[in-house]
């Protein structure tokens, strides 16, 4: 993965630079020491690592401005970093920058259930924002796998989604507003506890920018009131399009779920090992999760068992209790990590339509046969939001390479069907050379020009979202 040759004038001045944040931050929020950076040299994109010039850790909106103000005048890259769990290199850095690190930004600021909403700081985890409401009976609904560790900045940056995204949408469908800081240091309000702000949505090109555009410190978030109840099915198929086809067909209904997932045999077979589930030994595997009261509950997975059965499923699992629901999630949620106890991997994150779903799986396996690497599937499939693993050998020379190269085929397919480079995990470093494959000249001059007006300097999270060949001139102009 090529990246930046790192500017050799701004390393020299690493001393100066280190003195000019301790004079805006604490001592102990500053990270300089070539043994401390290693701690930020790459996000859960592990393949690629690269020390930073330096970290810092500010706790306030105020210090945050302070720092990029430094760096704005010293021409220093800075790249945000909510809690590294970016699967697309979102926040590697370049020997020639600073990350700024949101951690510290973790406050509960404001809860008003009247109006449903939080507002936070944005270094607070996913998870603990429903923490911070649950025992008053409400939720907030985007929950991305990493939801114990990743921070809400990140989950903005990404526009993240998760197992429920089906129903209740992702970060952009609960996101009511922002505190931002600009490149040069301005603080800017957007959005607000309002539904909808006047005038153009830049609240809509903020989220998912993955950090290009400013560093976003507090958010304001919708919440809603906890479901009446959930109960989960579970439904093993033997073939992967076949079940590809009930979930489009489950769509089709006109039922909506609160979550979709897909699991194929590889990944079964994985998690059994890792978790015992008590899963079947079936080629696939869908859970159906739904919500309301009792008898909502039923007549819907009364309707979900009907479509399921016209398919032939090996099994149809209802829940009966809170524990069984449990058991039935258990494997899933744990997923990503029994598949790290067999084999490195790359986790994929393109989207497509649900009436794709069976062609694009028969094609995933003829690509992975193709390319003599296996490929396990699990991902969100009531919205298309495939998260193919591909599985590799880190220490066999050249598996990364061809890793790489299936991953950019699969890629490529998602967008042939009719669907894009990313659901939720970002473009960041990996995507970012099929940027061309998506979008027209024109229209990746449009999304440059917004880039321009933001961060006329070009500074914030460099060499991310777009190709190095199309942004060079843009950096060179800049300077």
């Amino acid at each position: 993965m090529e990246m930046p040759t790192p500017d050799a004038a701004i390393v020299s001045r690493k001393a100066r630079i280190v003195r000019r944040l301790l004079q805006v931050l604490p001592e102990d929020a500053v990270i300089h020491e070539p043994h401390e950076t290693r701690a930020y040299e790459c996000d859960a994109l592990t393949a690629y690592k690269c020390p930073p010039l330096a970290a810092v850790l500010p706790a306030s909106t105020d210090e945050v401005a302070a720092v990029l103000r430094v760096c704005h005048e010293e021409g220093i890259p800075v790249v945000p970093r909510g809690s590294g769990t970016s699967l697309a290199g979102g926040a590697l850095p370049t020997a020639d920058c600073v990350i700024l690190g949101v951690a510290r930004l973790n406050e509960v600021i404001e809860t008003n259930y009247d109006d449903r909403y939080i507002r936070v700081q944005t270094g607070r985890t996913n998870l603990s924002v429903t923490g911070a409401v649950e025992e008053d009976g409400w939720f907030y609904a985007p929950d991305p796998s990493s939801q114990l560790a990743c921070a809400i900045a990140g989950n903005i940056g990404m526009n993240s989604g998760g197992a429920h995204c089906l129903k209740y949408g992702v970060t952009t469908n609960n996101l009511l507003g922002v505190t931002m800081v600009l490149m040069d240091g301005t603080v800017t309000e957007i959005g607000g506890a309002h539904l909808d702000a006047a005038g153009y949505d830049l609240l809509g090109v903020i989220c998912g920018s993955e950090g290009q555009l400013g560093v976003v410190t507090e958010a304001t978030l919708r919440i809603l009131p906890k479901p009446e109840g959930a109960r989960p099915v579970l439904i093993g198929f033997d073939s992967n399009e076949v079940a590809g086809q009930c979930v489009s067909d489950i769509i089709k209904a006109g039922v909506l779920p609160v979550a979709i997932e897909f699991m194929d045999r590889p990944c079964i077979r994985a998690t059994e090992a890792f978790a015992g589930a008590g899963y079947p030994d079936c080629e696939a595997l869908l859970i159906v999760e739904v919500e309301g009261s009792d008898a909502e509950i039923d007549n819907q997975l009364g309707l979900i068992g009907q479509i399921a059965r016209g398919h032939d499923p090996v099994e149809l699992r209802e829940s009966g209790s809170a524990e069984e629901s449990a058991r039935i999630w258990l494997g899933r949620k744990s997923a990503f990590g029994a598949m790290g106890q067999i084999n490195d991997y790359i986790c994929l994150d393109g989207t497509i339509p649900v009436s794709e779903l069976p062609k694009v799986l028969g094609k995933i396996r003829e690509l992975s046969q193709g390319y003599g690497l296996d490929v396990a599937n699990v991902f969100h499939a009531g919205d298309g939001n495939m998260h193919p693993l591909i599985l590799f050998d880190a220490n066999r020379p050249g598996d990364l390479d061809k890793a790489e190269a299936l991953g950019a085929e699969i890629l490529r397919l998602c967008v042939e069907v009719g669907g894009c480079l990313t659901g939720e995990h970002g473009v960041g470093v990996e995507k970012r050379d099929l940027m061309e494959a998506q979008f027209a000249p024109e229209d990746l001059e449009a999304q440059l020009r917004v880039k321009d007006v933001f961060d006329p300097a070009w500074l914030l999270n460099p060499a991310k979202v777009f190709p190095l060949s199309v942004t060079a001139s843009r950096r060179v102009a800049a300077e």
